[in-house]
């Protein structure tokens, strides 16, 4: 097993160790609630039904939202605990279905967002802002790329409260989140052919995250720069699942990324008509390049990673998704630093089993990419990614998290300021000097990009 794959598991079993016993699925009605002011955020509460939440499958259960003082949503639902390494933290991410009187699934608004099913509640922890990944979906969107929708709340489950959430749309194939056509089975022979699928750069599903075949992926012929020990790129089929996708859908999205690595590798890769431009969208590539070097996120590229081949359009990156390790919340392979390219992770841990795909650095090789990535930061500088655009947000999201109380009945529910949690580089006293850190973070990292971009 590779060195840095090795020194993870070896954390997360510690993190394990100390916090067994912890588990909150299933909470006793002797359990002293928190005291809450009457003016909150959204609330949440989940009665299991006497059920413990377990990762697969979904149990049934009820759900309450009170906005306002006004209940907004009540009804059934099926949960589930997600996450990969994060489930090892007591406090729990789930996801959930909304379902009727029947116990099926139907589509509903909530927290004023679009009508759908499928919806997460993102549980911050090692983060301890608790709004890195509210920060960088609301940026991305700013800049006119779909992230998903998320809002700040406060969950209880069997009305003992459980800490300050983020209430997030799930990414899947629908008009208003991943907005692509719907392939449906019968479609396998010319233009109904060429979309829509959405792949995934990411662990494998299920116990064995390293277990990729043909059933649930495709491997890349082309090796990554500077990884080596011989990992490969696998692409996971996200959509149509692998239960619905067709041998000749399969072939069809194969041949289309092998068809453009291959012409990202040749001699005639900057050809607009024989090089890589003729099969992805570039604007896409370099804003989703933007957003993962603004926050340096350490899992960039690699992990978390979509992609998105609609029907007669080009292969586009994105959406983005998961940064609670970015923005200087990972003390390894370069990720609290503000002076590192995010691209570059495989020169810093070469030895890691998800490593990058070759394609940045031969992206940047081509003057007409770079040029347009320049253009594109500077212009992005000036307004939607200024400092004081990026800073303001942040204390947005302090002053009505501070309001309504929630940063005190989190940590107190919580008590882990001051407190090493993995992968933690940086350990505040209290929350003002995470913030604060984070805000300085964010600073160095953006006048390290603007002289970085300009030297490209």
């Amino acid at each position: 097993m590779k060195m840095n794959f090795l020194y993870r598991i070896v954390s997360l079993i510690f993190i394990s160790t100390v916090i067994m016993g912890c588990n909150n699925e299933m909470v006793s009605n002797d359990v002293i609630n928190v005291n809450v002011p009457s003016d909150r955020l959204p609330e949440i509460n989940i009665d299991t039904r006497g059920n413990m939440i377990v990762d697969e499958p979904k149990i049934e259960a009820s759900m309450t939202i009170t906005e306002n003082e006004a209940v907004t949503f009540n009804g059934n639902i099926g949960i589930e605990i997600r996450g990969s390494s994060s489930q090892l933290y007591p406090k729990k991410a789930y996801g959930f279905e909304t379902r009727d009187a029947m116990n099926e699934d139907i589509d509903v608004p909530l927290l004023g967002y679009p009508e759908e099913e499928d919806w997460i509640l993102y549980a911050p922890y090692s983060d301890k802002s608790m709004m890195r990944n509210k920060l960088i979906y609301d940026l991305s969107r700013d800049i006119g790329r779909y992230a998903s929708r998320s809002k700040f709340v406060e969950v209880s489950i069997n009305d003992v409260y459980n800490g300050t959430y983020v209430f997030m749309e799930k990414l899947k194939r629908d008009s208003n989140r991943i907005d692509i056509n719907k392939l449906e089975e019968t479609e396998n022979s010319g233009e109904d052919l060429t979309g829509g699928y959405i792949l995934k750069l990411d662990k494998a599903d299920g116990l064995n995250e390293l277990f990729y075949d043909d059933t649930n992926s495709f491997t890349s012929s082309f090796l990554p720069y500077d990884a080596n020990t011989n990992q490969q790129i696998h692409f996971l089929y996200d959509y149509p699942d692998i239960e619905d996708i067709t041998v000749e859908q399969k072939t069809y999205i194969t041949n289309y990324v092998a068809d453009f690595e291959s012409a990202l590798a040749s001699n005639a890769f900057a050809s607009t008509d024989m090089g890589y431009a003729a099969y992805i969208d570039v604007p896409s590539f370099i804003d989703f390049f933007i957003l993962n070097e603004l926050s340096n996120n350490v899992d960039g590229y690699r992990l978390s990673t979509w992609l998105v081949k609609d029907k007669n359009e080009k292969l586009k990156m994105g959406p983005i998704w998961d940064f609670n390790l970015a923005f200087g919340n990972a003390n390894y392979c370069g990720g609290a630093s503000t002076n590192v390219w995010a691209y570059k992770f495989n020169e810093r841990c070469p030895t890691d089993f998800w490593v990058i795909p070759f394609w940045w650095e031969r992206l940047l090789e081509d003057p007409s990419f770079v040029m347009q990535l320049q253009l594109r930061w500077n212009d992005l500088r000036s307004g939607t990614l200024s400092d004081m655009t990026i800073l303001g947000r942040i204390d947005q999201y302090h002053a009505l998290l501070l309001e309504n109380g929630a940063i005190d009945d989190n940590f107190n529910k919580w008590p882990i300021l001051n407190t090493y949690v993995w992968p933690n580089p940086y350990i505040g006293a209290d929350y003002n000097e995470e913030l604060t850190y984070l805000k300085d973070w964010i600073s160095a990292r953006l006048s390290w990009l603007d002289d970085a971009i300009a030297g490209l």
